[in-house]
């Protein structure tokens, strides 16, 4: 007989997930496609379809196949991929389309907390979402619903960082206080952290609960049900193994809206029958062939009979887990309800077994044992058993009284023997066991014991380990994510100052963290970055260098890393970093700008030229490539290719000043002062703590013989860059044109010693002192101005 079309899907499905799992993504699209074909009407069929073809970088194809439920909105996951892969192939408004249709599907949804190393949420929460919207609007060029959903991702789950990174780049001033802290949303979303052992339920509406106590210590006995029956609602298929738990459930890409019992491969085995006089068994777990085995344990040594011994604690019963003895007992008595015929039957049965014991009591070699009375004087010796079940009642409860050997009887009539395969810890040892635990199986036809020990030592059961809570310490896990909100709001303070450009602020920030974070690839990238912005390029150099010792595979900011060698006129460094990262990735747009930058300070310019324009050909989007082109262009005088290269560039990124910055030293060259003034300024505003555009901003007005106003930004360039020789020099020039003698005297003394070998300053201060009538220092400066370069003649 065939299986089932039901049975066929469900298995498709765990094998696509599986592969998944495993990052076996050519295995899942062979599957997928299979299931496409077994269930060709199926929204969940084509969303695993559509999932395989974007992890493997087929975004087209993704596109294509989520089409049809995506665009729609019918589908929640068809349309979250759907909206990833029109965020890849540049259809934006596709994307916003198809997430706003499917809002009912998200809105108000949140899965933080319910994602551990055996659960995963099946369906994308609406921080999620909202992110992914912000994303799609950003790239669509709508700036204000772009702010709005990030916004909302954020108040909904602080933990979204690239939503925060967002914000900053698109130059939003945010409020890390406001945004990095715990909300009532947010804690209440947190069901339990799951320890190991516990079990999880995921319900069909994708929420992942933690299972009730009695659930989660159910026996080895599996439901007699088709494991791929997917019209059952029923829990997930775990096996207890101890204290361990083993879910047969899927791993981190289950979106299946199917209960997990329907994905298991265990088979079901049927509940074993024992009868009360056999030896107890346990269950032996076969990993080779996924089943429950059981198997005879050894029996317990015989142990002779003491009048004295101090029997079993009652305390001892009681004050055992509910999730271990409570709970069988309370199935012992369920089951004694429901079959009282076989509970009595059992109870005379053993009652039978007691009275013939001490004729089928025989020694290891087989000999009879002689019935003998044990001494009740309080000096006599006592055989190892017993002081062992003294040791272990006087250790759980020294202070309680006495049970004679007949109630203790008594107490187990009333309890019919349970197979140990019904309670956790069966495998663990015992009192019993601790004496006979070196005995070697019996043979079936072997010798007999005496079946009344058996059960009148598993009296005393031991102190199983602690089953953990479900419940979550609710008090642990807020002060765990204070801790880690308070450190998300280090790094969010230090990206936001940068983002700014406030590059003293975001050292301080960066310098405050913890060591360990301290020396990571994305800190040292950002400490190098706020010290290249400084104009700092040595103390960039450092961190950068670091950088590569500790990720030599990272290609982010390398661009940057290569500009800092072109402007510290590193020729062997450069080269060779460029040619390490073209080895290492040939697709790379960083790899090429490294390359083009090696190109340059060798001053072949058209060979620079094409190494950027390959770097933008990689990635079109790539906005410091294109500024690169038109530095290239201005060094070759090719303005207008210039200003073409440098538009391109604001158009892929509407924040970056270099470009504006550029076209600026453009119209300044063709004489358009006002437009460089212009598009100075615009840089200036992006970036306000930059010196050299600042300066640039005063050089254009002095060109224009607005020395007053330019004074002002020179001044201003000044205090953001006092090491600054350029800017201090052209303050200097400034203040002797307004006839400012003793400031320009003070400003050309410090920049004296900052560059004693440049002649230009040499020439200002022959100026200065011929103006102020010393003679004897004018010519001094000028003769020291014509040594060093003698063009200023």
């Amino acid at each position: 007989m065939p299986p089932s079309g039901i049975a066929v899907t469900a298995q498709l499905r765990q094998l696509v997930h599986y592969h998944l799992d495993h990052h076996s993504y050519d295995n899942a699209l062979f599957f997928s496609e299979r299931l496409d074909a077994h269930e060709r009407r199926s929204s969940e069929s084509a969303y695993l379809l559509a999932l395989c073809h974007f992890r493997l970088g087929d975004y087209k194809s993704a596109y294509e196949i989520s089409k049809y439920n995506g665009y729609r909105g019918v589908h929640l996951n068809c349309a979250y991929i759907f909206a990833q892969a029109c965020l890849a192939i540049d259809r934006y408004k596709d994307g916003i389309t198809a997430l706003e249709k499917s809002r009912g599907l998200w809105s108000h949804k949140l899965s933080f907390g319910k994602h551990t190393a055996a659960a995963r949420a099946p369906n994308p929460d609406s921080a999620s979402v909202l992110c992914l919207l912000g994303k799609l609007y950003k790239a669509y060029d709508d700036k204000k619903k772009a702010i709005l959903n990030f916004e909302e991702a954020l108040k909904t789950n602080p933990f979204m960082w690239d939503a925060f990174t967002a914000l900053c780049d698109m130059g939003v001033n945010v409020r890390t206080q406001n945004i990095f802290k715990l909300n009532d949303v947010l804690i209440d979303g947190l069901s339990f952290d799951q320890p190991p052992g516990i079990l999880v339920e995921q319900k069909d509406n994708g929420a992942i609960n933690p299972m009730d106590k009695k659930n989660s210590t159910r026996s080895t006995i599996f439901d007699t049900m088709d494991p791929f029956d997917s019209q059952r609602s029923g829990t997930s298929s775990e096996m207890l193994l101890g204290n361990n738990f083993i879910s047969a459930g899927s791993g981190e890409n289950d979106f299946m809206s199917k209960p997990r019992a329907a994905r298991s491969k265990m088979p079901a085995a049927p509940e074993p029958v024992h009868d009360p006089l056999e030896s107890p068994t346990v269950a032996n777990v076969d990993p080779n062939f996924s089943r429950v085995t059981l198997a005879v344990e050894p029996p317990q040594a015989p142990t002779r009979r003491t009048r004295n011994i101090q029997p079993a604690d009652p305390g001892l019963l009681e004050a055992a887990p509910k999730a271990g003895y409570r709970l069988t007992a309370k199935r012992s008595q369920k089951a004694q309800d429901e079959h009282p015929s076989e509970s009595n039957l059992a109870v005379l049965r053993a009652s039978a077994a007691a009275v013939s014991g001490i004729e089928r009591k025989r020694t290891v070699s087989g000999h009879p044992v002689q019935p003998r009375q044990q001494s009740e004087e309080p000096g006599a010796s006592q055989r190892r058993s017993a002081r062992l079940l003294r040791g272990a009642n006087t250790k759980a409860n020294s202070g309680a009284a006495t049970v004679g050997a007949t109630a203790t009887r008594e107490l187990k009539k009333a309890r019919p023997q349970m197979s140990r395969i019904l309670r956790p810890n069966s495998s663990g040892a015992s009192v019993g066991r601790t004496v006979s635990g070196n005995r070697k199986p019996l043979e079936e036809n072997g010798m007999d014991v005496d079946q009344t020990e058996a059960p009148r030592i598993k009296e005393v059961p031991p102190q199983p380990p602690g089953i953990k809570s479900a419940e979550p310490d609710v008090v642990k896990i807020e002060e765990t994510l204070r801790y880690l909100i308070e450190l998300l709001k280090k790094f969010g303070s230090g990206y936001l100052a940068l983002s700014q450009y406030r590059s003293m602020d975001a050292l301080a920030v960066y310098t405050s963290l913890p060591r360990a974070h301290q020396e990571t690839p994305w800190v040292l990238s950002q400490l190098g970055r706020a010290y290249y912005e400084q104009a700092s390029y040595a103390e960039a150099e450092k961190y950068y260098r670091q950088l590569r010792i500790l990720a030599p595979t990272r290609l982010e900011d390398m661009e940057v890393y290569s500009t800092i060698l072109w402007f510290l006129k590193r020729e062997t460094d450069l080269s060779f970093l460029a040619h390490e990262l073209v080895d290492s990735s040939w697709h790379s747009p960083q790899a090429w700008c490294a390359l083009g930058n090696a190109w340059s300070l060798a001053r072949d310019h058209e060979q620079a030229l094409r190494c950027f324009k390959r770097a933008t050909q990689l990635n079109p989007k790539f906005a410091y490539a294109f500024t690169l082109q038109g530095h290239e262009h201005v060094s070759n005088e090719e303005y207008e290719k210039a200003l073409t290269a440098y538009r391109l560039a604001i158009s892929a990124d509407r924040r970056h000043y270099n470009a504006y910055y550029g076209i600026g030293r453009v119209y300044e060259k063709l004489g358009s002062y006002d437009k460089a003034y212009t598009h100075f300024h615009s840089a200036s505003i992006i970036n306000p703590t930059n010196a050299v555009l600042i300066c640039c901003i005063g050089n254009v007005l002095e060109k224009q013989r607005q020395i007053v106003q330019a004074l002002q930004y020179f001044s201003k360039a000044t205090e953001l860059a006092p090491h600054a020789a350029q800017t201090r020099y052209k303050k200097a020039r400034a203040l002797l044109a307004l006839n400012q003698l003793d400031a320009a005297q003070k400003e050309l003394e410090i920049l004296k010693t900052l560059a004693p070998d440049e002649a230009t300053v040499h020439f200002l201060l022959g100026k200065l002192y011929k103006t102020l009538n010393d003679k004897g220092s004018a010519v001094r400066h000028f003769t020291i101005a014509l040594n060093l370069d003698p063009k200023v003649s």
